[in-house]
């Protein structure tokens, strides 16, 4: 018996690995798991920069979005630990998990209706 892969033929289970939809939905999930898995995240983020220019259309917005969603909320989640030492940055990394979270969240409505992010180069929510 030979394995699939050998064949040129993808399994099934790889799928998930390659330029598109469902990869861009894996590394929204990979990101909110970081959430509670930190490296998770980081996973996520090695998948964007792999598959970034090689899925076409609308993904490509996705890519993206991911891509600086990661370094932005790295940034923010930065500046508000900074900012503990004066308390304000227990407010601050609240308001970072929100933003990071409703970002996430809008891109993977987005994802689902097969739409682009309309600004994926914002530093907000996308919209």
């Amino acid at each position: 018996m030979s394995d699939p892969g050998q064949n040129g033929t993808s399994r099934q289970t790889d799928r998930w690995l390659e330029p598109g939809p469902t990869n861009a939905l894996v590394i929204y999930i990979l990101y909110l798991a970081s959430l509670v898995i930190g490296v998770s995240g980081i996973v996520g983020i090695v998948l964007a920069y792999i598959n970034r220019g090689k899925a076409g259309g609308f993904v490509e917005s996705h890519y993206t979005f991911l891509i600086r969603t990661f370094w932005i909320g790295l940034l923010y989640a930065l500046i508000s630990a900074l900012l503990m030492i004066v308390v304000i940055g227990v407010v601050l990394i609240f308001a970072v998990a929100v933003w990071f979270i409703a970002r996430c969240i809008l891109g993977l409505q987005a994802l689902q209706r097969g739409e682009a992010v309309k600004n994926p180069e914002s530093w907000f929510l996308g919209l």
